[in-house]
């Protein structure tokens, strides 16, 4: 009986869920406040990073930025600055796990306890797998992936105390979907996906309520790190949309956010095509990038 009774409140719960998301969709949702919160980005040196880092500061955050690129890093600090915002800059290689504990302990001493985290540093090497070195591999795994968790586990422990927090996981659109020549970083981008649900399931499963996750996957983003990227389906995002995307999702708690939002139905769709469609469908996407094929640079 109380498995009947379980699928039955179950079965309300979705249907309720799908109703709440309906309605969600027309009324604007509550935003909350970052004023005074202790922010950590990594990658803040350009790109992404740089411009989340100008949301943040526009809405007195207080900010602690990491990058490996020590004038990049000094330039987003700057910037900040300029905008109203307290700022700290670390130079702070984010595969390197006894520089990120050793970082870590350097901003509670000088800053205080981080209330949000941006896990944004990357590493891509856009080429076959037989032309991807074995230290890129390694190399692309330690920042994409592993940084996060060595992070994480050193930010954790003073939010859980706290009970407030928000774990912030830059993916991509290839944690979900695959792109030839990007192998290893598809992988790591996997693996970052599967990061943030799993995390975001412990920490409900511990009573963790007051710790918000949120994941971002945008499409191909100029940033610079993929030379000429190009598809036919999809847009080649600006940082400054990308950023403007980011921040509002984190204001909203948002979980998953895609940019451009729709790609989440198309995920979803993706899912009951038969591999014929899905094969059509790449032949279209026409996806194009500089990549290292066979050793020699080629747009693939």
């Amino acid at each position: 009986m109380n498995i009947v009774l379980d699928i039955l409140l179950l079965l309300l719960t979705i249907v309720y869920s799908y109703l709440e998301s309906l309605v969600k969709l027309f009324i604007p949702q509550r935003r909350k406040s970052v004023a005074g919160e202790i922010v950590l980005i990594t990658g803040a040196g350009h790109g992404i990073g740089r411009l989340t880092a100008h949301e943040f500061a526009k809405r007195q955050s207080r900010l602690v930025l990491w990058d490996i690129n020590k004038r990049g890093v000094e330039e987003t600090a700057a910037q900040c600055r300029k905008l109203g915002a307290t700022v700290h800059a670390f130079v702070v290689d984010c595969s390197n796990r006894e520089a990120i504990y050793s970082s870590v302990n350097q901003v509670k001493k000088e800053v205080g306890d981080v209330t949000i985290v941006v896990n944004n540093a990357g590493a891509i090497y856009p080429a076959d797998l037989l032309s991807t070195k074995d230290e890129e591999i390694a190399k692309t795994f330690e920042v994409n992936i592993l940084g996060h968790f060595w992070i994480t586990k050193a930010l954790l422990p003073s939010m859980m105390k706290r009970n407030h927090g928000h774990v912030v996981t830059v993916a991509s659109l290839c944690g979900h979907g695959v792109i030839p020549y990007l192998i290893p970083y598809c992988s790591s981008k996997f693996a970052a996906v599967g990061f943030h649900r799993a995390l975001t399931l412990e920490l409900q499963a511990l009573g963790k309520t007051g710790i918000k996750t949120s994941c971002l996957c945008p499409v191909f983003v100029n940033t610079g790190f993929t030379k000429n990227p190009s598809t036919r389906l999809w847009p080649v995002l600006e940082t400054e949309k990308v950023a403007r995307s980011l921040i509002d999702g984190i204001l909203t708690n948002k979980k998953m956010i895609f940019v451009p939002s729709y790609i989440g139905i198309c995920l979803i769709l993706e899912k009951f095509l038969p591999e014929r469609a899905l094969a059509a469908i790449n032949r279209v996407q026409d996806i194009q990038f500089e990549a290292v094929v066979g050793h020699k640079i080629k747009m693939k």
